[in-house]
C-alpha cells in the first residue's frame, strides 16, 4: 500500500513540475509577433469574462489591454514635425489676440503642470501689457477778439 501512495505522490510532483516549467517558459518568452500578441489578448480577455474569474472584470480587461499595448511595438512616425504642427493647430481657431499667447504656450513658454494620466496638462503664460498714456491734444487757444 505504501508503494501506491509513493507512486501517486511522485506522479503528482511530476505533474506540478511540468506545469511550473511550462508556465516559466511562457513567461520567459513573451509573444513578439502581432498575431501572437493578439492571440494572447484574446485568451486573457476570455479568462476575464469567464465564469471562473472571480475578480473585478473591468480591472482584468484593463490589465489585458495594457499588456497588449505594451507588447506591441510603438509605431515609427517618419515625420518628426507632425507633433509640433498638431500642437499649433489647437491655436488656429482662437482670435488673433489669444492665438499669439496660445502659440507661445505650445512652444514651451510659461509654466506647465499636470499630466495626461492625471487628467490633463495645464499650460499658463502670464503676459503683462502696459498702457502708454496718450497725450490729449492741448485745447486750442480761443480766437482773438
Amino acid at each position: 500500500m505504501r508503494t501506491h501512495s509513493h507512486t501517486a505522490r511522485a506522479a503528482w510532483t511530476l505533474c506540478l513540475l511540468a506545469a511550473a516549467l511550462a508556465g516559466t517558459t511562457a513567461l520567459a518568452a513573451p509573444p513578439t509577433k502581432p498575431a501572437d500578441i493578439q492571440a494572447r489578448y484574446q485568451r486573457d480577455s476570455a479568462l476575464c469574462m469567464s465564469a471562473r474569474y472571480k475578480g473585478d472584470r473591468n480591472e482584468c480587461m484593463s490589465e489585458a489591454s495594457t499588456a497588449r499595448s505594451m507588447a506591441l511595438p510603438s509605431p515609427f512616425d517618419p515625420d518628426p514635425g507632425r507633433y509640433a504642427r498638431n500642437a499649433l493647430k489647437r491655436c488656429e481657431s482662437l482670435p488673433e489676440s489669444d492665438r499669439r499667447d496660445c502659440i507661445a504656450r505650445m512652444q514651451g513658454q510659461g509654466t506647465t503642470t499636470g499630466s495626461v494620466a492625471g487628467g490633463g496638462i495645464y499650460r499658463e503664460l502670464v503676459t503683462r501689457e502696459t498702457e502708454t498714456a496718450v497725450p490729449t491734444p492741448a485745447e486750442p487757444a480761443p480766437p482773438p477778439k
